[in-house]
Order: structure tokens, then sequence, then C-alpha cells
């Protein structure tokens, strides 16, 4: 793992070594079925399944997995697209070692198997298992400042996660042209928010525990931020209606955070692709 500031750890996983070891082992013993892929079959099946497979994760119906193509890339250590022979071999290869056969093609089981590590890199799942996590005090958070901050709103974060959200925003304005072009990409729209003033929200919303407000929210943590990653026509950055969604998840803010963020110990929340919690401090 890697070290994070004060001695800390991070508790992100690198899928990609994951996906390199599926295809190693692939290598050097074909795991049953695997050796009769049909690769071009099975790409034209991912290429339905981007815009038609039936997914049920996130406490309502989602059509086709495009949104989540980068992350799922990310997890098997693909570096083809969605829809190639290639992408559907290093899958068969992530799939055999998982367990879930060795067909090639994202079906409801696997991206389910993706889903489930995808929150167990998430501390604030496991906590909120137990009991809503407590609150930092107020006085122990850092202001984000006004070059980070998405219009200017007044934020703050614990301390360590501010430092780390800063060296990862710098990296990305170093690395990614579109960023200096657009310097409001990756700023912050929402960092603490106080338990109270979520349940209000939720309460006026009429959304409570759905997906887009909880009465237990990771944002209460201190260590959990919105990034501005554009929005589609029409929508708001923070919009979890699918074409917004889809219009993210195509940017290169967005799937520079997916091969970039767990360098910083950011780890993701699948369902909104501007929500990254710092897995650096314990809750």
């Amino acid at each position: 793992m890697s070290k994070a500031p004060n001695g800390l750890r991070f508790r992100a996983v690198a899928p990609v070594a994951v996906g390199l070891l599926a295809l190693c082992l692939a290598g050097a013993a074909a795991p049953a079925g695997a050796a009769g892929l049909d690769a071009g079959a099975a790409a034209l099946e991912n290429r339905r399944g981007l815009s038609d497979l039936v997914i049920e994760a996130f406490h309502r119906r989602d059509l086709g997995w495009e949104i989540y193509a980068p992350l799922i890339a990310r997890e098997i250590g693909a570096g083809a697209g969605p829809d190639t022979p290639a992408f559907a071999r290093t899958l068969a290869a992530w799939q055999s070692v998982h367990g879930l056969g060795a067909g090639g093609v994202v079906d409801a089981a696997t991206f389910g198997a993706m889903n489930m590590a995808w929150l167990g890199r998430r501390p604030f799942v496991a906590a909120s298992r137990r009991l809503c996590p407590a609150s930092p005090a107020v006085a122990s958070l850092s202001p984000v400042p006004a070059a980070a901050s998405y219009g200017g709103k007044a934020m703050l974060l614990r301390p360590a996660a501010l430092a780390a959200y800063g060296r990862m925003l710098a990296a990305a304005r170093s690395e990614l042209a579109e960023l200096r072009r657009d310097p409001r990409l990756l700023t912050v729209f929402s960092a603490y928010r106080a338990p109270d003033e979520d349940a209000a929200r939720c309460l006026r919303d009429g959304d409570c525990q759905g997906v887009t407000r909880a009465t237990c929210s990771a944002h209460a943590t201190g260590l959990a931020i919105d990034v501005f990653l554009g929005a589609a026509p029409g929508f708001g950055p923070d919009s979890s209606a699918d074409a917004n969604r889809l219009y993210l998840s195509r940017g290169g803010a967005y799937r520079w955070l997916v091969q970039n963020a767990g360098r910083f110990g950011f780890t993701p929340y699948a369902f909104e692709p501007w929500h990254w919690e710092w897995t650096g401090e314990q809750i």
C-alpha cells in the first residue's frame, strides 16, 4: 500500500494489478472456458450491453453499463475499448480469477462483483454498517481555498484530506490540458456537510434514503468531496440523471480521476462520477 501523510496508510487497492495478475494466470494455464472464448462474439454482446444491460445495484434501475466503463476497465486492467475482443479477453481472465466463469461479457453478476469491490474500498461504507460515523468538530476542519472552490463557495474538509486533494488537483492541472482550458474542472462544489443540514435537505427533497440524498452521508465525515466535472446541457453538475452521468463519464477529467485518484488516496462512489472519498484517515 502507499503511505499517506503522517504515517497513515491508504486503503485504495490497485485494481490494475488484479487485472494483470488475472492475465498472467490466464497465460500460464487457460482457465476453464477461457481457451474456447469467442472474443468477437463477446465483444458484440458487450457492445449491446453498454446500452441495454439491466443494472439494479444503486436502489434504482440502470440501463446499460457505459457510465461505469472507465471504472470497469480500470478494475480489470484493460487498455482496449469496452466493445473490443481485447477487452473481452481481459475481462474473461478477470472473471475466471473471481469465479465468474470466463465469458468475457459484462453481465449482472460481473457488475455486482465489481460494485462490491468498489464499495469495499470506501471506509465510510464499512463504518456506516454499524452506526453513522461521528462527525469531526467543525473547529478541527480547514477551509477549502478559493482557487479550489467551485464558484468561490465556502467549504470545509479535514486538513489531511484537503492537503491530499490539493496535491491531486495540482497534478491534474499539470497533466491534463483540459483542466488548463477550464480551471473550474475538479474544483470542489461540496465537502463537509453537517448531519443536521443534510437531514433538512433530504426532507426538503423527499429522498432521505435514495441515491441523491441520505440521512447518513459520507460528507459528514469531512473526508468526501464532490468535484466539478462539467454538466450535460440542461443539468446541474450533481444531477443523477442518466444523461448527465453518462456525459460526465465520457469526459477527460473523470477518466483522469479513475486512473489517478488512487495515487492520492481517493476512491470513488461508482454511481456519482463527481463523488470521491479520501481513505487516508480512519473514520
